[in-house]
């Protein structure tokens, strides 16, 4: 079996090829550190099982960001619709931001927090490479729409007024404040004496794991 684990912490691929080689000692562990290097080996080594960290570099030039696994995933689901997948992050919350493609994708799809034991991780692992889908974590009655995910990121990742974020977005400025009053619906954000509502959307969105 072809394990893939991507991820660019040099104490975590230690830790984690120990705990696989304990688990399936027969298994070829391929590592991958960026997203560029991950897509190739998914294509050249056609592994049955794919680890992956959310916070990597796209390249050995960049920095490792939440973003960038996010895309990963979003392109190895679209590409490969049958493959099995164990999401292992610190940052789980942010795959709240890719829920749908994760809820159409076919394959094993399960989520492991780096904080929990190797049993739990295995665990998940082994129902992954079953086929087993298991996102409780992302059980939550927030749902927003791309656009609205856009315009956060513009304003609290970018530091965007939005009268730019509206250029960006082809959208008018009116439509900008539209979607700021929808996001801050669905977070239950409402305005209130002496209270700072951007602040309090910036506050619940990183709760919520949609903004880094």
């Amino acid at each position: 079996m072809n394990i893939l684990l991507i991820d660019d912490h040099e104490l975590i691929i230690e830790g984690t090829i120990s705990m696989l080689q304990k688990q399936f000692s027969q298994a070829q562990i391929i590592i991958a550190k960026t997203v560029e290097d991950s897509l190739n080996k998914v294509s050249t080594h056609q592994p049955e099982i794919v680890i992956v960290d959310l916070s990597i570099p796209v390249d050995q030039d960049s920095l490792a960001q939440v973003e960038n696994g996010l895309l990963l995933l979003k392109k190895l689901m679209i590409s490969y619709p049958d493959l099995n997948i164990m999401v292992q992050s610190s940052n789980t919350k942010a795959l709240i931001r890719i829920k749908n493609k994760i809820d159409e994708h076919q394959g094993g799809f399960t989520i492991a927090d780096k904080s929990m034991s190797s049993a739990q991780m295995l665990n998940m692992l082994n129902w992954s490479i079953e086929g087993v889908t298991h996102t409780k974590i992302l059980n939550t009655d927030i749902e927003l729409k791309p656009e609205w995910l856009e315009v956060l990121k513009f304003a609290f990742q970018e530091g965007l007024q939005d009268k730019v974020i509206a250029k960006k977005m082809y959208k008018s400025e009116r439509m900008i404040r539209h979607y700021w009053t929808k996001i801050q619906d669905v977070l239950q954000i409402y305005p209130s004496s002496g209270q700072n509502i951007r602040s309090l959307t910036l506050i619940r969105a990183r709760e919520e794991g949609l903004i880094d």
